[in-house]
């Protein structure tokens, strides 16, 4: 049996007062859409085909090749939405799953649960719904005697009596393939001038199908966003979500309502997560690690028994056992090798530190290459830009730099060399050589007990 998938996306979203697609609008640093994908990706036997309207070229560039695309011209309504999908499935799918890409809380074990329903069933349509206390704009789910649906009633519809129906329905359906393309024919036009998906259920009703609703066992995942109160309920929900699931993996999160860990996070065993800690992107953080409070790290890669106090990482690589903070900053091209320390107030960018490195407070390190087990002073900087290009600063192993000496690149300094405070460095320095003085100048040949 081949199962395909239609993500509706067409929509523009007026209430969320915007002029980005609302399916674009970001739920924990991804575009809600990213979600509706990622439930369906591993439960379809083809790409999903994203229906797309307002916006069309926003959301296209956003989703990439992951989908197929079909463009809704006209806002007709969902089950409009649903037809112009027609020619691109019909004779190619058994099975159709439609969902919409503004639930983004929705999960893929329901969704399979869904279609196992579906095909354990013999009605052509069975759908989704959750039982709560808040409508939130929700058609209501009527059923008979016999527990079966026998009518969705929009909310705009609905009597004063079915409007105290507590059983709301979620909009994730699954079809047969060949019963819906005709069914979809038959779908009356509301006084809008729309053609609405929902009424397909009365159709299969009015056919003498029973049709089955899987009540979903969380209901947060029947929550859907029209607004930007909505977008906060559905970020608190999923930030939430993501940081139960590390907790429940072995991860200590001091405080969960004010730690933010995007979706694509890897956290290893015992790390430890500090308030005010934001975890975004592509980020990799290993065994027993401190990270945080106050700190954020963006697309970086942390090793194993790293302590990261009140700093900024962007894109850049932890080796074991560093240790930064606060208030240091590590810019793009940053590699720490094991060991290293750096203390309050530095930044590095570009820049590669060797193992067991230490570098003082108040300093600047960019495109550099330094050695193994360096003493960098604190007020440190490396004067890499000359107005035109930015040039490499290379510090050996063993090195001593004073405190408040200028590195002017390009620049070399050799193994086991010092330079004095307040150096300002010019020109490259050989082995175990002291330099001292503005310009700086050498001083003499350092002995070994030096």
């Amino acid at each position: 049996m081949t199962i395909a998938s239609i993500i509706l996306a067409a929509g523009q979203g007026t209430r969320m007062r915007s002029k980005l697609p609302k399916v674009l609008h970001k739920i924990v640093g991804k575009p809600m859409i990213w979600y509706a994908l990622n439930v369906v990706l591993e439960l379809v036997d083809q790409p999903p085909v994203v229906v797309v309207g307002y916006g069309a070229d926003a959301v296209r560039d956003a989703v990439g090749d992951t989908a197929q695309y079909v463009l809704q011209e006209e806002q007709l309504g969902t089950g409009h939405a649903v037809a112009c999908v027609q020619d691109t499935l019909a004779s190619r799918v058994d099975t159709v799953l439609v969902t919409f890409a503004d639930m983004p809380l929705l999960r893929a074990e329901s969704m399979a649960q869904l279609i196992a329903l579906h095909q354990e069933g013999s009605s052509p349509v069975t759908m989704t719904s959750f039982l709560g206390d808040e409508p939130r704009g929700f058609g209501r789910v009527v059923r008979n005697s016999e527990g079966y649906v026998s009518a969705i009633i929009e909310q705009a519809d609905a009597t004063p009596e079915q409007l105290e129906i507590r059983e709301y329905n979620v909009s994730a359906y699954c079809f047969q393939a060949d019963w819906l393309w005709e069914a979809l024919g038959k779908i009356p036009v509301s006084a809008k001038g729309e053609y609405y998906l929902t009424d397909v259920v009365g159709l299969a009703v009015g056919e003498g199908y029973s049709v089955q609703s899987m009540v979903l066992e969380d209901p947060t995942e029947g929550v859907g966003l029209n607004n930007r109160v909505h977008l906060a309920t559905v970020e608190k929900l999923m930030r939430a979500r993501i940081n139960q699931k590390w907790m429940l993996a072995g991860v200590t999160i001091i405080n969960p309502d004010v730690t933010y860990i995007e979706p694509e996070v890897m956290i290893g065993q015992d790390t430890v997560i500090q308030p005010n800690t934001h975890l975004r992107g592509q980020t990799v953080i290993g065994k027993d690690c401190e990270i945080g409070p106050d700190t954020t790290v963006i697309d970086s890669k942390i090793g194993n028994h790293v302590r990261l106090l009140a700093s900024v990482l962007e894109e850049a690589e932890v080796a074991d056992d560093v240790t930064m903070g606060p208030f240091c900053h590590l810019r793009k091209g940053a590699v720490l090798k094991q060991g290293v320390h750096m203390g309050n107030f530095g930044e590095v960018k570009d820049s590669i530190l060797g193992a067991g490195t230490k570098m003082g407070h108040f300093s600047y390190i960019g495109n550099a290459r330094i050695g193994k087990n360096v003493n960098i002073g604190a007020g440190t900087i490396t004067c890499n830009y000359d107005g035109e290009k930015k040039n490499l600063t290379e510090v050996g192993d063993d090195v001593f730099i004073g405190s408040d000496t200028m590195l002017v690149a390009p620049v070399k300094i050799g193994d086991r060399s010092v330079t004095g405070a307040g150096a300002v460095v010019t020109h490259d320095v050989p082995q175990d050589t002291l330099v001292v003085g503005v310009p700086a100048k050498e001083k003499r040949k350092m002995e070994k007990s030096d």
